[in-house]
């Protein structure tokens, strides 16, 4: 199966480093972070798995719930959990999926044999609170991922999703954003009170308007 932006992220119940879960009822009405790893007790994802747990105030501060997956079990999981903890000074507090049978995988297209035939990729997507999928980002096993790029993404999700702008290249929270070209020109005072500086008449620049 492959999953595009737009499509309804899958349900699914799995076995977790927290119990079973049904993921829709897990992450109810908020937005959700959902991870591949290739494997267990690999240096890579250890120290991704410790910067998610160093940021996880972060993403609670966005009501984003995090989810981890990997091909391993959740006995494996447990022992991994604490050497991250342990290396990364950190305290796992995110479930990590259990996906021995790699249903879940499969389900989400996280493994891509021409890579490697059995372990997942380094996948990550992000789903809103509608269920519907808002960005997926594929890294190979070798590299791993900038979280602050995802807490990045997830601002302009977020802020895009509630106003009528756009988020240029290399945005951060505070910064201006493009007005829509939905809106016309004369009514941009109206929509955006703080102003707006036009570049080209395509290119309408605007404060951000929930700061």
């Amino acid at each position: 199966m492959s999953l595009k932006l737009g499509d309804i992220a899958p349900n699914f119940k799995a076995q977790t480093s927290k119990g079973e879960i049904d993921f829709y009822d897990y992450i109810g009405d908020s937005w959700a972070v959902l991870f591949s790893h290739p494997a267990d007790y690999t240096p890579v994802c250890t120290t991704e798995l410790g910067r998610t747990a160093a940021l996880q105030e972060e993403f609670e501060k966005r009501n984003v719930k995090v989810l981890a997956l990997s091909v391993d079990d959740v006995d494996s999981h447990q022992g991994w959990i604490k050497d991250i903890n342990e290396t990364q000074n950190v305290d796992v507090q995110f479930p990590i999926i259990a996906d021995p049978e790699r249903k879940i995988s499969e389900l989400y297209d996280f493994i891509h044999p021409n890579a490697n035939a059995t372990l997942t990729v380094r996948s990550l997507l992000v789903i809103g609170p509608d269920k519907t999928i808002k960005l997926i980002i594929t890294y190979p096993a070798s590299t791993g991922r900038n979280f602050q790029e995802i807490l990045r993404v997830i601002d302009s999700l977020q802020l895009t999703a509630n106003y009528s702008v756009a988020t240029p290249a290399d945005w951060k929270e505070g910064e201006d954003v493009v007005v829509s070209n939905s809106i016309k020109t004369e009514d941009i005072p109206s929509k955006f009170p703080k102003g707006f500086r036009e570049v080209k008449p395509y290119l309408r620049l605007t404060p951000q308007p929930n700061k």
